[in-house]
């Protein structure tokens, strides 16, 4: 059954490779590890995305999609990434004694990577946008809605597992370790309250502002998103995340975005009065930076004995296996930025650090933004939320190598091209040629 119903679905994908990408979007915010085996196992998004990618493959031989792809500077310098990353796994390959297959995970990788030129071929208009944006606002609304849910029945992260065991999702034993870790802190589909909190900041921007120039059932959708992620965001008690968070709407301020400042005023009000109802996230807020803080003295401990990593594997340890390299010794790193270095050595760190800065010098505001609008609301919520993406790397490694996160992390960066490029009125250097498609 599964078989006859995974083949109907690949005839739908290759005539409409579209709906691939909206099912990807909804599927991967709302249960993004529920799994599937095709083969080998694999989460349900991943495969839904290389399905995707078969349709897209099958109507460029018909022609569909010519001219939509333009190879930019940002997609030159993640291909350059893509390919780079060959020499790490293959290093990997060579010297990392383990079970994992190196393969398997260094493919799945670029498959996250890919979605980049995804969506200029799959989205060139404003409905199509307009389609992936209430996917992804569904999604989460869904995951937000049945994880706090859980936790205001509970108060206990447990009692997600008999859930998350019934959507297939691998390594049970491993979820019931990081959930019973701190039952205090919210369970979610992304399992790791951390990781919970970095997809929250990366769409609690872009609901937000999506919900603000939307009327109807997409304003309260947006809206709905916007408040439940900052409730959501608290209870999973993810420092990283808000704080970064914070250094956003800090940011929207200083560029006089209307009605940042209340913004800012209205969620330091929301968040003191979760903070008053709850407890827990009173003690861990109040040991944020203590350097007696348990995780705090873990994180000092990683970066202390980090350049021993480096010297050890100066290409990176590749695919077969997540830091630390099991019987090294070593100690892994709660950074996305070096662990980039961990895994595909110092150029890899270089190559993605470029696609980064390039993305930045062509999307970066031009000045103040005066008034919020349908062209630039996708523009600015897109591009905060990969801003504070960004900035929760310095606490935490998750929007480097972890699988769908990274999709939809360059999947809002894409968009955020997109719109800088349709609208370059408002976004880019000054002095850049903007409609250069070489």
């Amino acid at each position: 059954m599964l078989a006859t119903a995974g083949m109907l679905l690949l005839l739908v994908l290759l005539q409409y490779p579209l709906l691939g990408l909206l099912l990807f979007a909804g599927v991967a915010t709302a249960i993004p590890y529920s799994t599937v085996q095709l083969g080998l196992r694999t989460t349900l998004s991943e495969a839904l995305l290389g399905l995707t990618w078969l349709g897209v493959l099958w109507q460029t031989l018909l022609g569909r999609y010519r001219g939509r792809l333009r190879w930019l500077a940002t997609e030159r310098a993640l291909l350059t990434l893509m390919l780079f990353s060959a020499l790490p796994f293959v290093v990997g390959e060579l010297v990392i004694a383990g079970p994992g297959s190196g393969l398997v995970n260094w493919v799945r990788w670029l498959l996250n990577l890919s979605v980049l030129f995804l969506v200029p071929l799959l989205l060139p208009d404003e409905r199509s946008r307009d389609r992936l944006l209430v996917a992804l606002l569904l999604g989460n609304l869904l995951m937000l809605v049945v994880s706090i849910g859980y936790f205001l029945k509970d108060r206990n992260a447990l009692s997600m597992l008999p859930l998350l065991t019934m959507l297939q999702y691998a390594h049970p034993e491993a979820v019931q370790d990081i959930f019973s870790g701190n039952y205090t802190r919210m369970a979610s589909p992304w399992v790791h309250p951390n990781l919970t909190g970095g997809a929250l900041a990366l769409f609690i921007p872009l609901a937000l502002f999506y919900g603000w120039v939307q009327q109807g059932w997409r304003r309260w959708l947006g809206f709905a998103v916007a408040l439940l992620g900052c409730a959501g965001l608290l209870l999973s008690i993810s420092r990283g995340a808000i704080l970064a968070l914070a250094l956003v709407l800090l940011w929207l301020s200083a560029r006089k975005v209307p009605y940042s400042g209340r913004i800012v005023g209205l969620a330091v009000v929301f968040g003191l009065l979760l903070v008053a109802c709850y407890p827990p996230l009173q003690e861990r807020l109040a040991t944020m930076f203590s350097s007696t803080n348990a995780s705090t003295e873990i994180r000092l401990d990683e970066y202390i004995r980090f350049p021993e990593a480096m010297a050890a594997y100066p290409l990176g340890i590749g695919f077969k296996v997540d830091p630390p390299v099991p019987g090294s010794g070593l100690l892994g790193i709660s950074n996305l930025w070096l662990n980039y270095i961990y895994k595909v050595g110092l150029p890899g760190l270089l190559l993605f650090v470029l696609v980064t800065w390039r993305w930045w010098h062509e999307t970066r505001p031009r000045g103040p933004i005066p008034s919020i609008t349908r062209d630039n609301a996708l523009w600015l919520g897109s591009g905060c939320g990969v801003a504070a993406a960004l900035l929760t790397g310095f606490f935490d490694h998750y929007f480097s190598f972890t699988n769908v996160l990274v999709a939809l992390f360059f999947l809002l960066l894409a968009l955020n091209l997109q719109q800088a490029r349709a609208h370059p009125e408002f976004a880019g250097s000054q002095t850049s040629p903007r409609t250069n498609p070489s």
